[in-house]
């Protein structure tokens, strides 16, 4: 038995529109299939937000089944990011209860053509 890690071996989806907390595996697996245009069992990592932004629900199909991990918080709201697609340290942020939309990061390589 394992938790949801937070890497950049996979990719992060947030659902655009507010969910139901109540919806479990079956749930949230048929938004994934009829409403974010993704495959549920790649491994990546959708993410859900209710409509008060107080919980927060991510879900994963791993080697041998459905892993969910659900938040919620006693106090203030969750942050939701405007784009589709996130990376794992913008959902580490939300769930730290910073601003993902404040912070822009930097390349920190630069590539010179050889020719």
């Amino acid at each position: 038995m394992g938790m949801i890690a937070l890497t950049n071996s996979c990719r992060y989806f947030v659902y655009q529109e507010f969910c139901n907390m109540r919806m479990s595996f079956n749930g949230l697996g048929g938004l994934v299939n009829n409403h974010m245009d993704a495959n549920l069992l790649s491994g990546d990592i959708f993410i859900f937000i209710n409509r008060r932004k107080n919980q927060c629900k991510l879900l994963r199909y791993c080697d041998d089944g459905f892993e969910l991990y659900h938040k919620k918080l006693t106090k203030g709201t969750f942050e939701v990011p405007a784009s589709g697609e996130i990376e794992a340290f913008q959902l580490q942020l939300m769930l730290s209860g910073i601003v993902v939309d404040k912070f822009k990061k930097k390349n920190r390589f630069y590539l010179k053509n050889v020719g």
